[in-house]
């Protein structure tokens, strides 16, 4: 499991060091650099699949489209060195270092022949258990494309930027074909079945109750569809993704990885509130902090305070014995820019007895406050 990332000169970030622990919060208000954080894992992840990391830095893959060496070098940046550094529990250390010259600020991909190596598969950020779940994920669609090498081998459900395009593929996969088995500690409450589309299906329920998931293969594609349980009845008929609420074709990649992905795994989400009602993200909570409890690395991008509520409410309940996540497999970020130097700084917040969190800067998560006092006249 990753412990440490440190990026220098990367986009918004001048420098950068985070501690990474089971569960990875990244928040703040938009453009403060939470993604860039996301996208300096994604860069190592697409070069180092594609053994590039000795010889240089592929800017334009499908994991992470920066761009430009002009667009990955910091503006305000002292030396022209983009570096990058990981720590893994098992297998130490690991730097790379990419000088953006001149001649390479307008290309796609910075050459550079060092010493590095890339680093050992069996690192969870380069590994087959990994997901990547981008916050521009397929809605609904009439059918969704097939991929035997991604989701079969490789164990992806994504063939472009997280879009998560191969989700209906991998469940239907790893949901019937071969059959995944969820571990008890991942099971949803009142199921007594782990195979994966069961659980899926468990989990989706708590969102919209009773939903059942129907992954279909249609020749070359895949078709997914929704049926509905009805006590003492056989149930609804099949509806295409397209009648029904799109949060649930959203959250099922997000639902699927999770229970998909072995203990030391890595799963990075943005925004997993995207089109959920409070209540579904409440839900879904209770799942994220039982993976990464389970010991599922997840780093998660959010807005929503329903997000970080989940998280303490787990917490604590964690305390009272409860199914929970302890305080100590959290740590969360809240980015800042400042306005003078245009640079990112992250603000660390550890969470505390009773999920209670030790400081919270401006603008982390007050709006909702500042509402209610508008509201109430008090200024």
């Amino acid at each position: 499991m990753l412990n440490k990332l440190i990026v220098e000169n990367f986009k918004i970030h001048k420098h950068l060091e985070i501690e990474l622990k089971n569960l990875t919060l990244l928040t703040g208000l938009n453009s403060s650099g939470k993604s860039s954080v996301i996208q300096a894992l994604l860069l190592l992840r697409q070069n180092c699949l594609g053994g590039n990391l000795s010889k240089g830095l592929n800017l334009s893959g499908n994991l992470c489209k920066i761009g430009q060496g002009q667009d990955a070098l910091c503006q305000f940046a002292e030396t022209d060195n983009l570096k990058f550094h990981i720590s893994d529990d098992a297998h130490g250390v690991f730097e790379w270092t990419f000088p953006v010259k001149d001649e390479n600020l307008g290309k796609t991909y910075i050459s550079y022949e060092s010493n590095a190596v890339n680093p050992p598969a069996e690192i969870n950020l380069f590994s087959k258990n990994f997901h990547y779940i981008g916050i521009s994920r397929w809605d609904p669609r009439e059918s969704y494309p097939l991929d035997t090498q991604l989701v079969e081998d490789a164990h992806q459900m994504s063939s472009d930027k997280g879009q998560c395009d191969l989700m209906v593929h991998y469940l239907y996969h790893f949901g019937k074909e071969k059959p995944i088995q969820v571990p008890d500690e991942l099971r949803c409450p009142g199921t007594e079945t782990n195979d994966l589309l069961t659980q899926v299906s468990a989990w989706e329920g708590l969102i919209s109750k009773n939903v059942q998931v129907v992954p279909k293969q249609e020749g070359k594609a895949y078709t997914l569809n929704y049926s509905y349980a009805i006590p003492n009845e056989v149930g609804t008929q099949d509806f295409s993704a397209y009648n029904v609420g799109s949060g649930l074709t959203y959250v099922l990649p997000i639902i699927a990885a999770l229970l998909s992905t072995p203990k030391g795994g890595m799963v990075v989400i943005e925004n997993p509130e995207a089109h959920l009602h409070s209540k579904g993200q409440a839900n879904l909570m209770k799942l994220i902090v039982a993976a990464a409890q389970y010991g599922i690395q997840v780093i998660i991008e959010t807005h929503s305070d329903f997000v970080l509520n989940g998280v303490l409410i787990n917490a604590k309940n964690y305390e009272r014995g409860q199914k929970g996540i302890d305080k100590d497999n959290v740590i969360i970020y809240h980015f800042e820019k400042d306005l003078q130097t245009q640079l990112s700084t992250a603000v660390t917040i550890h969470v505390k007895e009773n999920g209670e969190l030790e400081k919270q800067p401006n603008d982390f998560f007050d709006q909702m406050s500042l509402d209610i006092n508008s509201l109430m006249g008090i200024s």
